[in-house]
């Protein structure tokens, strides 16, 4: 069952649980995943790794707006979108942890033959095809500069 086949089943069973928050949120993730879908260029087929992709930008957006609510005083919205955020954490690949993330990046380094901080460019651009949806690239791009310094 493809990402996009298992949000439409969800929604059909947060509307019969009645679970209005959750609900919100899948229908944002259906959405956005809609709308990748019949984006000009697209073949109308959304992959789970393009869907991942997707999930990452909502979260982040999510978790900035958060902030933004809560720096204005405004912690009811600043609450609604975290739970937000986590109804859509729950469909993201596992995260890596610090040392998973360490190990995996070393190996890139080495596949890569970095150096030093120069090429932390084609690093980067390694990682972050490889590491999409499994750390976020804040994480990535800090271990990096920690790794090759």
């Amino acid at each position: 069952m493809t990402l996009f086949d298992q949000i439409s089943e969800d929604i059909k069973a947060a509307m019969k649980a009645r679970q209005s928050d959750r609900l919100e949120a899948l229908r944002g993730i259906k959405k956005e995943f809609l709308e990748a879908k019949t984006a000009k260029g697209s073949n109308g087929e959304l992959t789970d790794e393009q869907a991942t992709k997707i999930l990452a930008k909502m979260i982040k957006q999510r978790k900035e707006s958060a902030q933004i609510y809560t720096e204005q005083n405004r912690p009811e919205l600043a609450q609604a979108e975290m739970a937000q955020a986590a109804v859509i954490e729950g469909y993201m690949p596992v995260q890596l942890s610090d040392s998973e993330l360490e190990g995996e990046l070393r190996r890139i380094i080495a596949a890569v033959g970095a150096q030093g901080p120069r090429d932390m460019g084609k690093v980067m651009g390694v990682a972050s095809k490889e590491l999409a949806g499994k750390a976020e690239g804040r994480a990535i791009s800090a271990k990096v500069k920690e790794l090759l310094n």
